[in-house]
């Protein structure tokens, strides 16, 4: 065990005395935790997708009208393709022509790709509307959800539109990851290993002894995982909300995986197949200026996550040109995250064309 309370909720810290609470209970407790997030009753617009809507829809209709709730339940098609500039405009339809006002919620329930969406869509119908996290896959509830990064995606890269708008609430039941694909839970667990590899040895230690019951999902150490991957979120963004410093750290292993997933396509692999990829290339390239990181060991816990073989490998020149337009460059030069040591990691710019390409061709070579 952890040694953590996960009825304590999580706080996350922001300036100008703003905060929101990170909560861990059953669905049915979410209209009380809405109310107590100073979010108003009456409408409010749910934004989900096919996948979760058929397991839940019913169940959170009925929770929400049950407590005095008008629900507006809109159904997107599930996909990382679902982050575009279509269904942006189809929230933005739905929302305006059920006459919605500055304070009507929008709630995303569902996992990374519907909170960055119904995120963005927040932030800018009426210029900015009451948001409440509500995710359902363990990448979201661990990451994604936590920290007020919303946005689409471009055909130029990743999440290249998008805005800061933080939630009144990130609400969580871990329970909701007993009816997640095999796949999308061991994609989810690629973000848990990066939180505990950038800032927390001691989760690491214990992923690593634990790993069996880590991979299959064994129901008593689900809670405890989730609970303690997103405390690091929570603490990372309390001190850097707007990502200028610290919380660039949360990026471990997304310069490569970014550029991966655009060169591939998206939908080739799932967002954390092409981070536990990321994340061998930046070990590679860790080692290459920290010779006493234990890269084996790492790689290891890392491999226990199934990543499909690449249909065609790309090569390190399509990747790197990828990178170009991955949003944390500094003007030409591009940031990688690198580990000092397992829970310590920091940002650089000072790598070669050859420390890149050495990276890449590792990790791809990891691949087959």
């Amino acid at each position: 065990m952890l040694l953590q309370d996960p009825s304590t909720p999580l706080s996350v810290q922001l300036s100008g005395k703003r905060s929101y609470d990170i909560v861990f209970d059953t669905l049915e407790a979410l209209p009380e935790a809405m109310r107590k997030a100073s979010v108003r009753p009456g409408k409010v617009l749910v934004i989900t997708d096919t996948n979760v809507a058929g397991l839940y829809r019913s169940r959170l209709d009925e929770i929400l009208q049950g407590d005095g709730w008008d629900p507006f339940i809109l159904m997107l098609p599930a996909g990382e393709t679902t982050k575009s500039p279509k269904h942006l405009q189809a929230i933005y339809d739905a929302a305006l022509s059920w006459h919605i006002d500055r304070r009507t919620p929008v709630v995303a329930f569902g996992g990374g790709v519907i909170g960055d969406l119904a995120g963005y869509a927040a932030a800018t119908l009426l210029r900015g509307l009451p948001f409440v996290q509500v995710p359902t896959s363990l990448i979201a509830q661990v990451d994604s959800a936590i920290g007020g990064k919303t946005g689409i995606n471009h055909a130029e890269g990743k999440n290249l539109i998008g805005a800061f708008h933080q939630p009144k609430l990130v609400f969580v039941d871990p329970k909701l990851l007993f009816t997640l694909p095999r796949r999308e839970w061991h994609s989810g667990l690629a973000e848990v290993f990066k939180h505990a590899l950038i800032r927390d040895e001691v989760l690491f230690d214990w992923l690593e002894a634990n790993l069996p019951q880590v991979i299959s999902r064994h129901p008593g150490i689900v809670t405890d995982l989730v609970y303690r991957a997103a405390s690091v979120k929570a603490a990372v963004v309390s001190r850097d909300e707007l990502e200028h410093g610290e919380r660039m750290i949360l990026n471990f292993g997304h310069t490569f995986g970014h550029a991966l997933e655009n060169v591939l396509g998206y939908g080739v692999l799932t967002h954390g197949e092409a981070i536990i990829i990321g994340m061998r290339a930046a070990l590679q390239m860790s080692r290459r200026f920290h010779s006493h990181l234990d890269q084996a060991r790492v790689e290891q816990v890392l491999r226990q996550i199934p990543v499909p073989p690449l249909p065609s490998p790309p090569g390190s020149f399509e990747i790197r040109k990828a990178m170009t337009t991955d949003k944390k460059r500094d003007q030409a030069l591009l940031r990688f995250i690198l580990l000092k040591r397992i829970g310590k990691a920091y940002t650089t710019s000072d790598v070669s064309d050859s420390d890149i390409d050495d990276a890449i061709s590792h990790a791809l070579g990891n691949t087959h």
